[in-house]
């Protein structure tokens, strides 16, 4: 035979598609021709392969061969490509006799000596793959990762030599190790939180209804340790988010998959991260912060201090739940359904007008302007962290709720959330808005005054009724009513600063 045909999965995004590795040997002076849109790691696959072959007893064949990587249109890079062109090659040069070659799809790159080594995205290689009703043969350092979509017709190899004999039937392979992945353990607990009452419920409110919370307040104050809090009263990851979570994961970590398995991402970028590694970027564009922290948290703290170019660019996957990205040679679209908390002083000195803060009004506004309105507008809630009053701290400590307490409450507010509309509230739509928040005359003409003396926009109208919509469900209440709406404006306090530097101003 001078041609075969093997099956493997390239990486791009999330997404695994299939790609044909063809492979003709013909008369002609030797050498080797790789075609298909290769990048430059792929066409290093040649030396590899060749030494590869060479160090596992096998010869390289010395006549024209021809590489074709299809469909051709499709960029391809990575070393995982060179197990199947290996296979390829000693099957088109006969040396190699498999039985069933087209049931099998093959993921891996390989060193000089032939061992087998992991390769990014092999989650979602093997999804793909047994979707199309094909077994996959991976590397050991890959076998955590596909041994957590169940591992069945999964195979797992160390060297050529074993696929090589597995093919022909003269050998079994290994299936992953199964994975016993428990629940994460709480390690930060809501009742060490000391005073602060009104920030734990807006977070109580905020992991209810999938909501995006901002937190104003001086330094020292609790902002950080409170976010960092919401990863303990949100339900654990269903099987499809773990899953779409490790996929994500398993493109620039695969080594700490199993370790974050059913955690919920809570991803945490310094002030200083650019705008590729927020989005993602590359010349095949590869994850940023907000597709890692999809279905978890994206914390940003000092939240001025990130650029206003970086901020405006999440505004639209804060909507969508998903980030578009274009480059000349690929266009990829990665998921980032994420809750978004953020942390802020109130101004350049991290204090409110008074005897600790040395900036004028003036000076503050513009402090504050770093953040545009339409990126403000957002955050479903924004809520004051105040300094403890005196005598807080010298007081005998009074145990509030536990994480695990607030967290059954989260879910039986969202179990009623998904049995009424199948989403949370967070993500509701403008008729969805009209359908799940009715309310009364008095209090819809109520909230437009209230709104109108505010100035505050539409998308902060909808925001208001979804957040007193979540309300409503924590205490179990079908109508919403004035209280509901009152606590929710309670939770305006970004608007409320700025009307009153404005004032100051004036």
């Amino acid at each position: 035979m001078s041609l075969s045909i093997v099956y493997t999965r390239a990486a791009l995004g999330v997404m695994a598609p299939l790609i044909t590795v063809e492979v003709h040997i013909s008369n002609g002076l030797p050498g080797l021709t790789m075609v298909g849109l290769p990048e430059t790691t792929v066409k290093e696959a040649r030396d590899r392969v060749r030494s590869a072959i060479l160090n596992s007893g096998y010869t390289f064949p010395a006549k024209k061969i021809t590489i074709n990587l299809a469909p051709a249109d499709l960029p391809k890079e990575g070393g995982r490509y060179d197990l199947p062109i290996a296979i390829a090659l000693l099957t088109a040069s006969e040396q190699l006799k498999p039985s069933r070659l087209d049931q099998y799809e093959l993921v891996g790159e390989l060193a000089l000596t032939g061992a087998l080594r992991g390769v990014p995205g092999a989650i979602s290689a093997a999804m793909e793959a047994l979707k199309a009703g094909r077994q996959i043969i991976v590397a050991q350092e890959n076998a955590a990762e596909v041994a957590l979509i169940g591992g069945q017709d999964c195979f797992v190899a160390t060297h050529l030599l074993e696929v090589c004999a597995f093919l022909e039937g003269k050998q079994a392979l290994p299936l992953p190790p199964p994975e016993h992945c428990s629940l994460p353990l709480i390690t930060e607990d809501m009742s060490d939180v000391i005073g602060q009452e009104q920030g734990k419920r807006a977070l109580a409110i905020t992991a209810a209804g999938g909501h995006n919370l901002l937190f104003i307040g001086p330094p020292g104050t609790g902002k950080t340790m409170l976010a960092s809090r919401l990863n303990g009263i949100l339900p654990p990851l269903s099987n499809q988010e773990a899953l779409e979570s490790a996929a994500i994961l398993s493109l620039v970590n695969g080594s700490s998959i199993h370790k974050q398995w059913r955690r919920r991402p809570f991803r945490s970028p310094h002030h200083s991260a650019s705008l590729t590694a927020m989005v993602g970027g590359g010349a095949i564009p590869a994850p940023g912060e907000i597709s890692l922290a999809h279905n978890g948290i994206l914390f940003l703290d000092e939240l001025p201090e990130f650029e206003r170019r970086v901020l405006d660019a999440l505004r639209e996957p804060i909507e969508s739940g998903k980030i578009h990205i274009s480059r000349t040679r690929a266009k990829i679209t990665y998921p980032a359904r994420f809750q978004l908390i953020a942390a802020m002083n109130p101004s350049p000195t991290g204090h409110y007008q008074g005897n600790h803060n040395r900036c004028s009004p003036d000076q503050t506004l513009r402090y504050l302007g770093r953040l545009s309105g339409p990126f403000l507008d957002r955050f479903d809630l924004s809520l004051e962290i105040p300094l403890p009053p005196p005598g807080l701290l010298s007081q005998p400590v009074k145990q509030g709720e536990s994480s695990e307490t607030v967290r059954q409450h989260v879910m039986e507010a969202q179990e009623r959330q998904f049995a009424r509309q199948n989403k949370l509230n967070a993500r509701l739509e403008g008729s969805e808005i009209r359908d799940y928040c009715q309310l009364s005359a008095e209090d819809a003409l109520w909230l437009e005054q209230t709104l109108t003396h505010l100035g505050l926009s539409i998308r902060a109208w909808q925001r208001l009724l979804k957040v007193a919509r979540t309300i409503a469900d924590i205490e179990r209440c079908e109508q919403l009513e004035r209280r509901h709406l009152q606590e929710a404006l309670g939770y305006r306090a970004i608007d409320r600063l700025l009307i009153h530097l404005q004032k100051m101003m004036a």
